[in-house]
């Protein structure tokens, strides 16, 4: 069995490897061009990159798929039976699906048709979803809508989308080899257009909280799902705060919402549309993530401040 292989991410990483190990051979790798990254703005390979070429397996990073006569006369030549698809960052070309001698396989990280779109994982726990999971599906020209080849299930409960994200990307190396394996007995399910949800790319103004339209429930969802970027944040006499951890505790005190109240050594409250949250791990403006105890320990909460 002979494959290409087109994914980016740290997520993407375990079906490459998956691929390696269990000696489905990859003819090639396809990933997105370097990025700058830190406070340096060093040029940075993907993971996936990094891991290719580690196994000396040649690598490609394509500005643009779309009318790329180079890329696809490469795909072609690398004759594979799949083309295997994780986390790639990009809509692939019709020319480029017709590559594979018998299909280009796409590993989604959602239960589809729920979370088409690039950041399943954290919309699922932004938006309060009981379970999430992961889809191989035979891929079209539309955006993840592509029959669905098999599925599995994951529980979310107080899981936050980098734990979710991990754990997903296991499931979905093992869940792409059973598909390569027993391909030709699997039955594709259409996707049932009418359950669609979509999971937008994430920008930074999605983490704001607004604490007087929220309940503290919903707020604690969005702490576990813009991870590790926006990250759910709030401000202070101007200066951010990034929070990481709360607990929902039920509130009626008759209080403006983001209002502090019951500051402790170690927790402090903040009340929310609908009850209020316990914060028990943040990150000030210009300080490392910390517990609320560390925090508290050089702050001086009154229990009179209100966030915005």
């Amino acid at each position: 069995m002979r494959t290409v292989f087109m994914g980016t991410p740290e997520m993407a990483v375990p079906t490459l490897k998956a691929l390696v190990e269990n000696n489905i051979e990859v003819a090639l790798v396809i990933t997105q061009t370097d990025k700058p990254k830190g406070r340096g703005n060093q040029m940075q390979a993907p993971p996936v990159k990094e891991y290719a070429e580690a196994q000396g397996i040649e690598v490609l990073q394509p500005k643009s798929l779309k009318n790329n006569e180079e890329i696809l006369e490469k795909l072609k030549s690398a004759a594979p039976d799949f083309l295997v698809v994780a986390a790639y960052g990009k809509i692939l070309p019709q020319a480029v699906l017709d590559v594979p001698k018998y299909a280009p396989i796409n590993v989604h990280f959602s239960l589809l048709p729920k979370y088409r779109g690039a950041a399943p994982v954290n919309w699922a726990v932004i938006n309060g979803e009981k379970e999430t999971g992961v889809a191989t599906m035979l891929m079209d020209a539309g955006l993840d809508t592509g029959d669905i080849l098999l599925l599995e299930k994951t529980e979310i409960g107080k899981k936050d989308a980098v734990m979710i994200a991990e754990e997903l990307s296991v499931t979905g190396a093992n869940l792409l080899i059973k598909t390569l394996k027993e391909f030709d007995s699997i039955k594709p399910i259409k996707q049932n257009d009418a359950d669609m949800t979509y999971a937008p790319m994430m920008k930074k103004e999605d983490g704001q909280i607004n604490w007087t339209e929220k309940s503290a429930a919903e707020i604690e969802c969005m702490i576990r799902g813009f991870v590790p970027w926006p990250v759910a944040h709030t401000y202070l006499d101007g200066k951010m705060f990034k929070l990481f951890a709360a607990d929902v505790v039920p509130c009626d005190k008759n209080i403006e919402p983001g209002t502090i109240f019951d500051v402790t050594k170690k927790t402090f409250s903040v009340k929310c549309k609908t009850d209020a949250l316990v914060i028990t791990e943040l990150q000030p403006e210009g300080k490392k993530r910390m517990p609320s105890a560390s925090f508290l320990a050089g702050a001086k909460l009154t229990g009179n401040e209100k966030f915005e």
